[in-house]
């Protein structure tokens, strides 16, 4: 935790200078504190960046309470509105998302979540995600999605977690997307009834955890992200169903749009 009261301000990136203010942090936390690395990775100027930051939103929470005001977390989005004929999204390099470019449906893609270590546990996130909340209303949008990961690649030390998320959270077939190709691991690991979910769900990253508790899904199988050091499931949030308990927590401190 910070030896200060933040003075939390979040808004959309403005700049260059406001992306590249991410890409810093992003760097510090999957590069430096999780060992990924990547084609685009800036290790001189200790980036962590590709190319589709330049055409993406990225909601940024900054301190102002802190020397320089720098940014302490960041989501990266994108709007099925916004993408421009032809293009993808980046979850496509690892999903089939068919089922949902094709539903008709406004979709927002959710990437490269990252909160500063010195925030997490505190009101960091709990910002960020009123953003984000506030950014799917302000849109319309009818469902969020995207790759949240799990640390490691050694999908029998996940086993429990990912069995766990396949039996209680899989997507209904009208949201299931699937892992591509050679990267493909079946999270079928384990019968539920061998599952210790206490501690299984112990195990399951806070991020993907949150998503859940918002009615979300995860698709088909995961995805093996050897650069990245990392094993990705990727999450589907209908909002028509996230309980309204939950919208009530994230309703105040309207923001970006």
């Amino acid at each position: 935790m910070t030896a200060h009261s933040p003075d939390f301000e979040l808004r959309l990136a403005a700049s260059a200078a406001d992306i590249r203010a991410v890409q810093r942090l992003r760097y510090d936390v999957f590069v430096e504190e999780l060992g990924g690395d990547g084609p685009q990775v800036d290790h001189d100027a200790r980036l962590e960046r590709d190319g589709f930051d330049a055409i993406y939103d990225h909601l940024l929470l900054f301190d102002r309470a802190a020397p320089g005001a720098p940014v302490v977390g960041g989501y990266r989005l994108m709007r099925s509105d916004r993408l421009a004929p032809g293009a993808r999204f980046y979850t496509e390099d690892e999903y089939d998302i068919d089922v949902l470019t094709t539903s008709g449906k406004r979709l927002l893609e959710l990437g490269r979540s990252c909160v500063h270590p010195a925030y997490r546990g505190g009101a960091a996130l709990m910002a960020l995600w009123q953003g984000l909340l506030a950014y799917v209303d302000a849109h319309g949008i009818e469902v969020m999605f995207g790759a949240a990961s799990f640390h490691g690649t050694d999908p029998g030390a996940l086993a429990a977690p990912l069995s766990l998320l396949h039996h209680r959270h899989l997507a209904p077939e009208s949201l299931r997307v699937r892992a591509r190709g050679a990267h493909f691991q079946t999270m079928n690991l384990m019968p539920e009834a061998e599952i210790d979910r206490v501690a299984a769900m112990r195990a399951v990253p806070a991020l993907i955890k949150s998503y859940l508790r918002l009615g979300g899904y995860v698709g088909e199988g995961a995805y093996i992200d050897h650069a990245f050091n990392t094993t990705d499931v990727c999450i589907v949030v209908d909002i028509a169903t996230v309980p309204e308990k939950m919208r009530a927590i994230y309703a105040p401190g309207r923001s970006p749009e």
